[in-house]
C-alpha cells in the first residue's frame, strides 16, 4: 500500500548500476526503454545533485582471470558479457560520474558484492539509498537485496530501471516490493521530490508477500506500485 515518507537530508545516497554502453549497443544484452530510462536517470541524477546526495555509479567489468566458476564465455575466449577490453563496457555519456563523484567497478551481479563502499557508505551516515540501473531481475536484485541485508532502507525507482522486457522488468519489481522491508517503490518523479526533501506517498510493503501476481494481473500491479 502507500504510505507517506520523507527522507532527511544528509542520510541518503543515490546508487547507479551498470548503466553500460553494451545495453543499448550489443544486440545481445539490450534493454527495453532504455533511452527512457537514461532520461529518467538523468532526472535523478539532476535532483541529486541539487540537493547535494551524493552520487555512486557502478560498471559491471569482468576479468576472466578472475571471474567465478561456470562463467560465460564467447567463441573467442572472451567474456560473453562486459569484458574488460570491450569498450561498450563505458558507463553511457548522459549518466556518466561528474567530476568528484564515485565510480565503482563490480566483478558480480551486487553493487555490495566485495569492496568497501558499504562500510563507507556506513561512515558517512547514509540510511537510505535511491537505487537504479539495469538488468532489473539481476543485478538490481541482487544489489537490493544485500542492500537491505547489511540494514540500508532502498527507495527502488521502478521507471529508472529495466531489462531485457517488460515482462522481465515488472515481475522482479513485483518480487522485490514483496520483500522490500524497511524501503520502498517509487517513480522518478517521486524519487526526486523525496531528495528534494518532500514528503512522497509511496508504495511500502506491509505483511508477507502482498503481491500475489500472476500472468495476466502483473502489468497492473506493477502500474499500481
Amino acid at each position: 500500500m502507500k504510505s507517506p515518507i520523507s527522507i532527511s537530508r544528509g542520510t541518503v545516497a543515490a546508487v547507479f548500476v551498470d548503466l553500460q554502453e553494451e545495453h543499448r549497443q550489443d544486440k545481445r544484452y539490450l534493454v527495453e526503454g532504455f533511452g527512457d530510462i537514461l532520461a529518467n536517470v538523468q532526472r535523478l541524477q539532476e535532483a541529486a545533485r541539487r540537493n547535494f546526495v551524493p552520487l555512486y555509479h557502478w560498471a559491471y567489468i569482468v576479468d576472466l582471470a578472475k571471474a567465478r566458476p561456470f562463467h560465460p564465455v564467447d567463441a573467442d575466449g572472451k567474456s560473453a558479457f562486459s569484458d574488460k577490453d570491450d569498450p561498450l563496457t563505458a558507463i553511457c555519456a548522459e549518466v556518466a560520474p561528474a567530476a568528484g563523484e564515485t565510480r565503482l567497478v563490480k566483478t558480480e551481479a551486487s553493487a555490495f558484492g566485495g569492496g568497501s563502499a558499504a562500510g563507507d557508505l556506513k561512515a558517512r551516515g547514509i540510511e537510505w539509498l535511491v537505487i537504479a540501473g539495469v538488468w532489473t531481475e539481476a543485478c538490481i536484485d541482487a544489489t537490493v537485496r544485500d542492500a537491505v541485508a547489511l540494514g540500508f532502507r532502498v527507495l527502488l525507482v521502478k521507471d529508472a530501471c529495466g531489462s531485457a522486457s517488460a515482462a522481465m522488468h515488472q515481475t522482479a519489481v513485483l518480487n522485490l516490493a514483496n520483500r522490500l522491508y524497511g524501503g520502498a517503490v517509487a517513480n522518478t518523479v517521486d524519487a526526486c521530490r523525496l531528495l528534494s526533501g518532500d514528503t512522497v506517498s509511496v508504495w511500502q510493503v506491509e505483511g508477507s508477500v502482498p503481491l500475489r501476481f500472476t500472468y495476466e494481473n502483473a502489468a497492473g500491479l506493477y502500474d499500481d506500485l
